[in-house]
């Protein structure tokens, strides 16, 4: 994960064992830790070429069908530091996902091969090595214990509301409350609007469903309509079905964090940290 340019971090898990690869290793003088730089971009465009080599498309239902499974092939490059795994789509189609040496540069490789030799296919995407120490700065903020929790259905999506109110405010006020409701809204001179969410899914953490409260907590957020779009513009770049769930958290006068979490649900998960603006207590309105 790392800081955005807006000011939103994001931050990634995705499951190894028994998740993305069905067996992988790695092994470094670390602790068999490794931390490296690399660009999404570049590592975006493999992906999609990769997937585009085995019929995949670059997405949709032939990105679901690719299982992942440990290679210890090509271990010509491999020294103090090391990592394979490999994927395959058909047991005759095998794919590669290594850290290795390329013109004597560390790269994340994806190679691609078929057993009969008629597809091999071989992307290398540089990376910055870095400390095993490091790990401790790349690490996701810690944050106090949401105020509101509400997990919303698949079919009803935030951003095309959020982009159509990005259209008219540069602010979005966003008031939840744990009896199920969410609304967003924007007041200036010129308009007031309001988009209403019921029959939402309250979470409640362990030492929140110990305390008792009469009334449900809310919470009311003001957050740059820009940043909120950007945190959600995966529902409309990810493939149907690709995603299990999602969940809004609100920590009053600190973060909007929304939690994506993937399908099936044991591959992993990514989760946006967005700041947000101060709010005084008589300037909340839920």
């Amino acid at each position: 994960g790392e800081q955005g340019a807006e000011g939103i971090a994001c931050f990634s898990e995705l499951i190894a064992v028994n998740g993305i690869f069905l067996e992988h290793k790695i092994e470094s003088i670390a602790e068999n830790v490794i931390v490296f730089d690399i660009d999404l971009v570049q590592l975006r465009t493999a992906l999609a070429a990769t997937l585009q080599s085995l019929g995949g498309g670059g997405g949709g239902d032939g990105a679901k069908s690719v299982p992942l499974h440990n290679s210890s092939a090509d271990t010509r490059n491999s020294s103090s530091r090391r990592s394979s795994s490999s994927f395959y789509s058909t047991p005759s189609i095998l794919v590669v996902m290594k850290l290795a040496k390329r013109g004597g540069l560390p790269c994340l490789c994806l190679d691609t091969s078929c057993a009969n030799g008629t597809l091999d296919v071989h992307h290398a995407v540089p990376v910055k090595i870095l400390r095993a120490e490091e790990w401790q700065h790349h690490l996701p903020p810690v944050v106090n214990t949401p105020d509101v929790q509400l997990e919303f259905q698949l079919d009803r999506p935030l951003r095309p509301v959020i982009e159509r109110l990005k259209a008219i405010s540069p602010i979005i006020y966003v008031d939840g409350s744990m009896a199920g409701e969410l609304v967003l809204r924007i007041d200036s001179d010129a308009v007031s609007i309001r988009t209403f969410y019921d029959k939402l899914i309250p979470r409640v953490d362990e030492e929140g469903s110990q305390s008792q409260q009469t009334d449900p907590s809310k919470c009311t957020l003001k957050i740059d309509s820009k940043k909120l779009l950007a945190s959600l513009q995966w529902q409309s770049s990810m493939a149907r079905g690709s995603v299990s769930s999602y969940i809004i958290c609100m920590i009053e006068n600190e973060m909007m964090v929304v939690h994506v979490v993937l399908n099936p649900e044991d591959v992993g998960f990514f989760t946006y940290y967005i700041p947000v603006h101060f709010l005084s207590r008589d300037m909340m309105d839920f």
